[in-house]
């Protein structure tokens, strides 16, 4: 069995990124600025393993769970250390379920906004630091066919461990796009005709009322905060779940579920 593999940088929520790109002040190209993807669990790892635009640096394994991602995936594109479960579980935190996969990989790029399509639907995250909120958030967006998540360079979770865990592998298939300001991407998805539709539990109007079409991006502000200011100025409509029940506010990964089923019904 080969030895114990502990990376110097290995760490749940990914590396910070190199030196160089903090003195020159290049600006980096996603969410939390990390220079390595921390992937575990049965369908983060194989979903990640299938993208060809992936680039892998390390595998962990042990053997159960190498014989199941050998049948999933097949041919694997680099070679697995085999390790028994306590070894990965020292390289987590204790609640996370790794199901004995465990892989580093290089984060993937961010696409820019002109890469959008002229009729795609996306969301715009504004502020929402949650992993486990924002990784729920991308599975739906994958359910749902979304194009691309938006999101802020800063003030936003990396896109590794837990993210990439509560995602589920959606990660692999739904873009990331970083920017360094969500009013100035809004001002631009305008220009190019999106309808920019934000949510509040005290929104303007139901969105049973609002005409939707496309290319439309929606916007969801952080639980508590809601929308900051300019971000609700930037929106065409600020809209509410009509909800029957006693609580009227919603998780904000469960709202954005609903969201996108809404407007994949109107399509």
């Amino acid at each position: 069995m080969a030895p114990p593999f502990r990376p110097k940088q290995a760490r749940p929520a990914g590396g910070r990124a190199s030196g160089h790109a903090r003195r020159t002040g290049a600006p980096p190209h996603r969410p939390g600025d990390i220079d390595e993807a921390v992937l575990y669990g049965v369908h983060p790892v194989v979903e990640a393993l299938r993208n060809p635009q992936r680039r892998f640096r390390r595998l962990l394994a042990t053997e159960n769970a190498l014989r199941r991602l050998r049948e999933e995936v097949g041919a694997l594109p680099l070679e697995a250390e085999l390790v028994r479960p306590s070894e990965i579980d020292r390289l987590l935190t204790p609640d996370s379920v790794h199901q004995g996969l465990y892989l580093i990989c290089d984060p993937l790029p961010s696409p820019d906004l002109d890469s959008l399509p002229d009729d795609a639907v996306v969301l715009a995250l504004d502020q929402i630091t949650d992993p486990h909120n924002v990784g729920a958030i991308l599975r739906s967006a994958a359910a749902f066919g979304a194009a691309a998540v938006i999101v802020t360079i800063r003030h936003s979770p990396a896109a590794t461990g837990v993210l990439a865990k509560s995602a589920s592998g959606a990660l692999e298939h739904v873009p990331l796009v970083a920017v360094r300001n969500l009013g100035d991407a809004l001002e631009t998805l305008g220009r190019r005709g999106f309808l920019r539709l934000g949510f509040d539990s005290d929104g303007d109007v139901a969105l049973d009322d609002v005409a939707l079409r496309r290319p439309l991006v929606m916007v969801m502000g952080a639980e508590g905060k809601g929308l900051r200011q300019r971000t609700r100025e930037l929106c065409d409509h600020v809209a509410r779940l009509e909800v029957p029940g006693a609580i009227t506010s919603l998780n904000v990964s469960n709202a954005t579920a609903i969201a996108l089923y809404a407007a994949s019904r109107r399509r």
